[in-house]
């Protein structure tokens, strides 16, 4: 049995994307992400479903069937920070009518971090020595610089063809390799997660209240987040 804490975990925001009902992984494949800093408290994220019940007179039971799937606000509170990116995202995000991508890696300080090189090739290697990554496992990248053309810095990608000391990438679980056509430049770095510890979903950003309390209570700013669609766990 594995304790899973939420300590350590990351919310991210996303651009626009259409209203979908039911969305898939390939949803997500060019979605930039930034954090949303400050995050203090997490609110409950998945999906219920309702109970349809009716009593039969001749039997005298009551019978049930699954009803419709809803989806709960993800209630999230943050220490306010005027100047954070993730924040002023948010904001602008509701302000906004349409959905948008949001990404939560739980336990995101388990995942493994290294400065890696990257090949231009078709399709392209990342080398780290003995990465001992797993086919599937999401990555990321940030450079100081600029990714070799081809990738781009804060998508996620999936590690694919792995060996001892080197990898490819690719857009979806299992998909096809990406090449590169163009070198980078600057000190680039993989953030990998888990597998089966981040969550993707399509949201409605939601106005919030900000907390009040006694003298010494610490104020902090409630950002709501409406999924509209089951989320998407990688």
């Amino acid at each position: 049995m594995t304790i899973s804490p939420v300590g350590g975990s990351r919310i991210y925001i996303g651009g626009r994307l259409p209203y979908k009902s039911l969305v898939t992984l390939a949803d997500f494949s060019s979605v930039v992400w930034t954090e949303i800093k400050g995050w203090t408290q997490s609110g409950d994220l998945g999906s219920e479903q309702e109970t349809i019940s009716q009593s039969l007179i001749s039997d005298n039971v009551m019978i049930y069937a699954k009803g419709p799937i809803s989806f709960p606000i993800m209630a999230n509170a943050f220490v306010p920070l005027p100047e954070d990116a993730g924040q002023v995202a948010f904001k602008a995000a509701q302000r906004s009518c349409n959905p948008h991508a949001f990404k939560v890696e739980w336990s995101a300080d388990c995942g493994d971090e290294s400065v890696v090189t990257i090949s231009v090739a078709t399709p392209a290697v990342v080398a780290w020595t003995a990465n001992g990554q797993a086919n599937g496992t999401p990555v990321t990248f940030t450079t100081t610089g600029a990714l070799p053309t081809g990738l781009s810095a804060g998508v996620m990608y999936f590690v694919v063809g792995t060996s001892a000391n080197s990898f490819g990438v690719a857009a979806t679980i299992g998909g096809a390799a990406i090449a590169t056509t163009v070198a980078g430049s600057g000190i680039h770095t993989a953030n990998m997660q888990e597998i089966g510890e981040t969550d993707l979903i399509i949201g409605l950003a939601m106005f919030g209240t900000k907390t009040g309390g006694a003298a010494n209570a610490v104020r902090f700013a409630n950002f709501p987040m409406q999924p509209i669609a089951s989320p998407v766990t990688v």
